[in-house]
């Protein structure tokens, strides 16, 4: 098997994920299931920064629009959390941009509007 990068944090983060899913179920708006995951990581001590703004850079200057992370997850792991009917192109995509501008080297992308939670390790 091939060595995930943090395997073990990223394992325990989707499980967390499939929890929040099985008890809630599809059809919530995301601000839910980011509440319920947010409780979740609160209450099992896990270091989580929920809405991180990051600045966009481009060229020389900081543009005035910033992009804001749903869950910066122990300073290293972007979850990018979705409630629609299917993951797109466009969402991986918006998460790499993320994974740039972060710095960070791993990308959860976790779809919760569907009947059995899909998730996306997304790797720079």
């Amino acid at each position: 098997m091939e060595n995930l990068i943090y395997k073990e944090e990223s394992y325990e983060i989707t499980g967390i994920c499939m929890e929040v899913h099985r008890l809630l179920g599809k059809g919530l708006l995301e601000i839910v299931y980011k509440d319920a995951l947010e409780y979740e990581f609160r209450k099992r001590n896990i270091l989580y920064e929920r809405e991180k703004e990051f600045p966009v850079i481009y060229k020389e200057i900081i543009l005035p629009h910033k992009f804001y992370a749903d869950f910066i997850v122990q300073n290293k792991i972007i979850l990018e959390v979705k409630a629609k009917s299917d993951l797109a192109k466009e969402d991986i995509a918006q998460t790499i941009n993320y994974l740039r501008l972060s710095n960070c080297k791993l990308g959860l992308l976790v779809n919760f509007g569907v009947s059995s939670l899909q998730y996306k390790r997304v790797v720079l």
